[in-house]
């Protein structure tokens, strides 16, 4: 049975542990209001329809038209979360994917549901990564989440070797029959209601990924994205765009790139290479989250936000704390950088930022909006200077 609730559990205990702390520490966090509304899929609501303008491919279409590429924020499992989806959106990123979610546990467990996905009116454009290895598990968990989602995109490319050993992730790059199966029962079901990714990595022999391409396009998949490593290439090796590029020459349907994209200027070279109608960022969006709006480092504004939506909507602090110090590790000392990730708790890790820093929040006058990091000690904010000198001078150059 589907319920609607107002707060989730978890809000609750949020809001009970705000009132028992000091109120101007938590002063950042007033962006819940009683009437505010989080669901999740064992949830139905009378949220807003989905929005043709907001379906993947009207996107595609529209940054088609616009003369750029789409600009994609990956699946990053456990951190593509919802606090951090609204983020990277607010920093022109045009589509956004949830962490994978494993088709046969949500389906089966009340727990998994309630923990993998929760969404809200304008989490859009969004497409849920699944991991499934069968097609009834796929149709089951596309019946319960299709009303909140844009798209599905079914992952075969993840190379984790649990994973794999279960049949799901790049197992599947062996196995283009079955993919296509997967897809032919969405789209029968759905049509163009639902949009249907696959995000796979390339073979050692381009020959096998491109029959494989050719496998699930015939089968009714919408777009298709390219990982420029195969499942056994460590992250350390640079994609090979020319595999991509190789991919999209014979391509009916749009392809998107990914792999090594850590900045605007990487989006734009990688798509002129490859001809690819967007790029996706991983990394690249972790560590700066402002990437697509074409800032080289995550600006003091994105940590501020990130702050109020992660506290907002509620995230387990460990995860709140990799977040932010993903986003701090070029632009922090060594020292300071410790000292965030020692903290233990939520308000020890508001202490570090007021100790250091100038953090404003939700209601103060320029929150948000900041680009370089308010310091309180002129030392630290000097070497912030050089260490942006050092990057400047020694960045690291896309090869392609």
């Amino acid at each position: 049975m589907f319920v609607w609730k107002n707060a989730s559990k978890l809000q609750r205990q949020v809001r009970k542990l705000f009132q028992q702390v000091s109120s101007d520490k938590f002063k950042l966090f007033t962006r819940f209001s009683p009437d505010t509304t989080l669901i999740s899929p064992d949830m139905t609501s009378n949220l807003p329809k989905r929005s043709p303008e907001d379906n993947p491919m009207a996107v595609i279409a529209r940054c088609k038209k616009e003369g750029r590429p789409v600009f994609v924020a990956g699946p990053m499992v456990r951190y593509s979360k919802l606090p951090f989806r609204e983020l990277v959106r607010h920093y022109k990123t045009d589509i956004v994917y949830t962490p994978m979610i494993l088709a046969r546990e949500f389906v089966r467990h009340e727990n998994a549901r309630i923990s993998d996905f929760t969404t809200n009116a304008s989490d859009r454009p969004l497409i849920l990564q699944v991991g499934a290895n069968n097609v009834t598990d796929l149709l089951r968990m596309c019946e319960m989440v299709h009303p909140y989602v844009d798209g599905i995109g079914l992952n075969c490319g993840c190379p984790i070797k649990e994973q794999v050993r279960e049949g799901i992730g790049a197992a599947l790059m062996s196995k283009k029959e079955l993919v296509a199966d997967m897809v032919r029962a969405v789209k029968k079901t759905y049509g163009h209601t639902l949009v249907m990714e696959v995000k796979i990595r390339v073979h050692a022999d381009i020959a096998e990924t491109i029959e494989f391409v050719k496998c699930v396009e015939e089968a009714g998949v919408d777009f298709i994205t390219v990982h420029g490593r195969t499942k056994n290439t460590r992250s350390s090796v640079p994609a090979d765009f020319g595999k991509i590029k190789a991919i999209k020459e014979i391509a009916t349907v749009p392809i998107i790139a990914n792999g090594d994209c850590r900045s605007l200027k990487d989006a734009y070279s990688i798509c002129e290479y490859t001809g690819c109608d967007g790029v996706m960022a991983v990394r690249g969006v972790l560590y700066n989250p402002a990437m697509f709006a074409g800032f080289k480092d995550t600006p003091w504004g994105a940590v501020e936000l990130f702050l109020d939506l992660a506290s907002s909507y509620g995230l387990p602090f460990r995860l709140i704390q990799h977040h932010v110090s993903c986003m701090l590790e070029s632009q922090t000392s060594k020292k300071l950088h410790i000292e965030l990730n020692e903290a233990t708790c939520f308000a020890e890790m508001l202490d570090f930022f007021d100790k250091h820093f100038t953090l404003k929040r939700s209601g103060d006058a320029g929150f948000g909006s900041a680009v370089d990091f308010p310091y309180k000690d002129v030392e630290e904010r000097n070497l912030e200077d050089r260490k942006k000198e050092s990057r400047q001078t020694t960045g690291r150059r896309l090869k392609l």
